[in-house]
């Protein structure tokens, strides 16, 4: 089954509301001219409505970088699910990698967000991190298997069809190292392999799931042309859009090589 591919780039704690219209403006014309690949933009909070406006009439989908497991109530300086949604957003990251190390996320929390965000018609994109340095193949398997498995409790198949999930290794966030593309491969075909024993090979197969951790243009192709890799989910080398652009045409070729 053909799977449409994603570039998705985390801008972060980055960008001023103008950089960031500028950034959509350079962008949206020439993504465009990849329709096979689905481009993303996610920023934070307060830049959330300028990125939608922007976007409006492109080929650009907006994401948030994070949102809290309730629609309301008294919790002091979160993000309701149910206003991202209604602001036009289409997509968020749960359970990103900084998240889980600064804020002390635990798979408990993902999990929640990541069913809140389906509640109110958001796709969440649950990132799986590889936070411990395992000593044994055996103990890297079990780490990644049971982050899936906390991650999808309660979801339902139907829901599925709205979940992206995306492998960070911990190791090679940050590092300008990115993972092997072919032990990358490996651990997304687990990945992959987990999901269809959970619910079944169908939604597996349909699953999108995406590589992250120092992917830049020098090496997105190596991983993204690999068979269970749907796309990447870049930091810093996205902050420049000609960067996110060329990432987006990278993954058009690669998808023309599976």
């Amino acid at each position: 089954m053909e799977r449409r591919p994603i570039v998705m780039a985390n801008w972060k704690m980055n960008k001023q509301p103008n950089e960031a219209i500028a950034y959509i403006q350079t962008a949206a014309k020439a993504v465009a001219s990849y329709p096979d690949v689905e481009p993303i933009l996610a920023g934070q909070d307060v830049l959330l409505q300028s990125m939608v406006d922007a976007a409006e009439d492109t080929t650009i989908e907006i994401g948030a970088e994070n949102v809290y497991w309730k629609e309301e109530g008294a919790y002091t300086g979160e993000t309701s699910p149910k206003v991202v949604a209604n602001l036009g957003v289409q997509y968020v990251i749960i359970g990103h990698s900084e998240r889980r190390n600064y804020f002390r996320e635990t798979d408990e929390m993902v999990n929640l967000k990541a069913l809140a965000a389906l509640r109110n018609g958001l796709k969440p994109i649950i990132a799986l991190d590889e936070t411990v340095q395992t000593e044994s193949n055996n103990a890297h398997m079990h780490w990644i298997v049971n982050q899936v498995i906390e991650a999808l409790k309660g979801v339902s198949k139907d829901q599925m069809q709205s979940v992206v999930l995306a492998y960070e290794p911990t190791q090679a966030i940050g590092s300008g190292m990115a993972m092997g593309p072919e032990q990358a491969q490996k651990d997304l075909y687990m990945i992959r392999e987990t999901v269809s024993d959970m619910f079944d090979a169908k939604v597996a197969e349909q699953l999108r799931i995406l590589y992250g951790g120092s992917v830049k243009p020098e090496n997105a192709y190596a991983i993204m042309r690999q068979r269970d890799i749907d796309g990447v989910l870049v930091g810093n080398s996205a902050l420049d859009p000609d960067n996110f652009i060329e990432l987006v045409k990278l993954a058009h070729q690669a998808k023309k090589t599976k």
